[in-house]
């Protein structure tokens, strides 16, 4: 395709990634920024002739669906920006609609994918985030480009142009409030900002430094009591741990609060994104797969403890939690948070390779697991299958690995007992799953 082709299209049914599913002289178009019956005009951005299917673009409206509201950010809108920035692709959707869209994405993954059947489910409606009513200002972790000229920016869909911003209306109101987008950022390749939802004035700034003394600079920009750390290594970001991280002003970690409970995240550590995910996901894990004193348990993928703690409580001093991760970062914040638990064993590895170990080793009573957007490979599912372990409480924030791993569960001798959805991503085609399985 040497440019961009403009197409009069219906708009279909909503499809996993945030498209909806066109066609057009029998080949199909995957669309992005547009509602499901739509009459629209679209920009090809993805056409080769040997694809086998095509990408595009809403540039015109011809025929509006009554779900369409004013886009919440006007940098992420495709009707007047050529190329919009990524975060907010259901932004131009009213809130009750988008989960409505999301809980039909989700049950045509787990009927195509996981093999279950509409008949034998009733298929969960995706629910609210209580106190989000907005679906505004949740994202409490927030990562940003650079422009040479040393300005924030994000990039769109499949696309490396960046844009320059000067605002990010999902970021929690406590990252907007330091006045990021005013700063000059030259010799920082990447910035990611966290803020904590216990205190939201505690605000940690890591910096990918490719210019000696940028991050010195840096500093002097930014309001007192902000936290700056930056990584020595180039390359280096809190999203993959490399680097050495270097502190300059306060603190290189935030603190948590979750249900009494405190956590300390580094830079280099993971945390839930949504201000009330951490909460909401614990208090629903713990009532799905009540564990009781003396039990063992396994939490696979366990971050920094979020879920560990809790159940280390719940199992007492009789009991024991293995809470296995592979992070180097939030390794160690686990191994911080959950010193003062001694049923507690922190391994850092590669859990396919530690369940077979731990099969062995220990008869399991339950295992949660929070997989990354991946979710398991074939080999984590045979292993936990091998365990026997009588119940899994599955948390996934991908619907599409969900159902796979839905497959190959049951594939092995578990059923599906409970599954619920959660809206933890307002204005974005995600949604976090809960699915709690039970060995036949």
């Amino acid at each position: 395709m040497n440019a961009p082709e403009t197409l009069e299209l219906r708009l279909g049914s909503i499809a996993h990634g945030g498209h909806t599913v066109a066609r057009h002289e029998g080949r199909v178009i995957f669309v992005r920024h547009g509602i499901p019956g739509e009459l629209v005009n679209v920009v090809l951005t993805d056409a080769g002739e040997t694809a086998k299917f095509w990408r595009a673009d809403v540039v015109e409206v011809l025929e509006a669906s009554e779900h369409r509201v004013p886009h919440i950010w006007d940098q992420a809108d495709a009707l007047t920006h050529r190329d919009p920035v990524g975060g907010a692709e259901f932004g131009h959707i009213s809130l009750d609609y988008q989960r409505v869209l999301k809980a039909q994405v989700a049950a045509e993954q787990l009927t195509r994918l996981g093999g279950l059947k509409a008949e034998d489910y009733n298929f969960p409606a995706v629910q609210a985030v209580p106190g989000n009513a907005d679906g505004l200002g949740w994202r409490t972790r927030m990562s940003y480009s650079v422009t040479e000229s040393g300005h924030l920016a994000m990039s769109g869909f499949r696309s490396n142009e960046l844009t320059e911003i000067t605002q990010m209306p999902l970021a929690h109101p406590g990252i907007e409030a330091i006045g990021l987008y005013s700063v000059d950022f030259s010799g920082i390749d990447r910035v990611e900002v966290a803020v904590s939802s216990r205190d939201d004035s505690t605000v940690l700034v890591l910096l990918s430094e490719v210019l000696p003394g940028a991050a010195l600079r840096v500093a002097k920009q930014l309001p007192e009591g902000v936290n700056l750390a930056v990584f020595s290594q180039m390359g280096g970001s809190a999203a993959d741990g490399k680097g050495e991280l270097e502190v300059i002003t306060g603190n290189g970690w935030l603190t948590e609060q979750v249900l009494g409970n405190f956590f300390r995240i580094t830079g280099e550590g993971f945390w839930q994104v949504h201000r009330s995910a951490a909460t909401l996901l614990t208090e629903r894990v713990m009532d799905l797969t009540a564990p009781e004193s003396g039990e063992v348990v396994a939490d696979l993928y366990a971050g920094a403890g979020l879920f560990s703690l809790p159940l280390a409580e719940a199992v007492g001093p009789q009991g024991r939690v293995f809470s296995i991760e592979g992070a180097p970062g939030t390794h160690a914040d686990a191994k911080k948070n959950l010193a003062q638990t001694p049923q507690v064993t922190v391994t850092r590895g590669r859990v396919e390779r530690l369940m077979r170990q731990l099969a062995r080793e220990a008869q399991l009573d339950a295992v949660v697991l929070d997989p990354p957007r991946t979710g398991l490979d074939k080999q984590s599912a045979a292993e936990l299958a091998t365990s026997g372990v009588p119940r899994i409480c599955y948390v996934s924030c991908d619907p599409a690995a969900f159902a796979r791993d839905t497959a190959r569960l049951m594939a092995r001798g578990y059923e599906l007992d409970h599954m619920e959805i959660h809206d933890l991503y307002p204005h974005t085609h995600h949604m976090e799953s809960i699915g709690l399985f039970v060995r036949r």
